[in-house]
C-alpha cells in the first residue's frame, strides 16, 4: 500500500488547464501529470481510507481498481463532445451492492464519495438518484420508520458538519401511493438522499485528509446504514 501524502497544486492546475484544452492531443501530452498528480494520489487515498473503513463501517469498501471514476466522459448521447471530465472522484461502496451509481445502476447502494476539480473539493455520502426499485424500498421504509432517519439528520454534530439532506430533484408533491399529509412527506419527495460539504484547500495537500474524511464517514455512518438497511443490504460488524 502506498501512503497518501496529499495532492500537490499540480492536480487542480491540470484540471484548470484541461478546461481550456479539452482535447485528446493536449491530454495525451499531459497524461504523465494526470497519472502522477491526480490518479496516483487518488489511488493512495482510496487504499488508506479502505483501511480506516475497516474499523468505521466494515461493509463499505474502497478498491483502487474499482473505486476511481474514469476521466473519459460518456459522450454517446451528449451534445457536448468534450472527451474528458474536469474533475476526479472515487466511490466507496457496500461490498454486497457493487459500485453502481445512479438510475442506471442495478443494485447500487449507499456509500461515500470524494471529488476534486480545478477550484475545489468536497466529500459526500448517501445514495444519488437510485434506480426505481431501490427508491421504492427507501420510500417504504420512510413511510414505516421515518422518525429514525429524521433523528439521524437532526443530530447537532451531523447538522453542524453537513447541514440538511440535499434536495436536488425533489418532487413538488408526495409520490403516488402516500398521503399528502404523511409525517414523512418532506423525505418522501426526495429522489436522492445525500449530504456533503466542501473541503479546505489546506487539507487537500496533506496526509491529514485521510483523518478528515474518516471523521466525515463516521458521522455519516448512521445515514448510510439506514439507507442500505432500507434496500436490504446487511450491516457488517467486522471484516475477516
Amino acid at each position: 500500500m502506498t501512503d497518501f501524502a496529499g495532492f500537490t497544486p499540480a492536480a487542480q492546475r491540470l484540471f484548470r488547464s484541461l478546461a481550456r484544452n479539452n482535447n485528446r492531443v493536449w491530454f495525451e501530452a499531459n497524461r504523465p501529470v494526470y497519472e502522477t498528480a491526480v490518479r496516483a494520489p487518488l489511488k493512495a487515498l482510496v487504499e488508506s481510507l479502505d483501511v480506516a473503513l475497516g474499523s468505521i463501517i466494515p461493509e463499505i469498501t474502497g478498491d483502487p481498481k474499482r473505486s476511481l471514476f474514469r476521466i473519459n466522459r460518456d459522450i454517446r448521447f451528449s451534445k457536448d463532445k468534450s472527451p474528458y471530465k474536469l474533475n476526479a472522484g472515487c466511490w466507496f461502496y457496500h461490498q454486497d451492492a457493487g459500485r453502481g451509481v445512479g438510475q442506471d445502476a442495478d443494485g447500487g447502494g449507499a456509500g461515500f464519495y470524494f471529488h476534486i476539480d480545478g477550484k475545489s473539493a468536497f466529500v459526500a455520502g448517501g445514495i444519488w438518484m437510485p434506480a426505481r426499485p431501490a427508491l421504492a424500498k427507501i420510500r417504504q421504509r420512510l413511510a414505516d420508520d421515518w422518525d429514525e432517519i429524521d433523528a439521524i439528520v437532526r443530530l447537532p454534530a451531523f447538522r453542524r458538519r453537513f447541514g440538511a439532506l440535499d434536495r436536488e430533484a425533489a418532487l413538488v408533491r408526495v409520490p403516488r401511493g402516500f398521503a399528502p399529509d404523511h409525517p414523512a412527506a418532506d423525505y418522501l419527495r426526495l429522489q436522492s438522499f445525500t449530504v456533503g460539504r466542501d473541503l479546505a484547500a489546506a487539507d487537500l495537500g496533506s496526509s491529514r485528509l485521510v483523518r478528515v474524511l474518516a471523521r466525515d464517514f463516521e458521522l455519516m455512518r448512521p445515514l448510510i446504514r439506514w439507507l442500505n438497511g432500507a434496500m436490504g443490504y446487511r450491516t457488517i460488524r467486522a471484516r475477516y
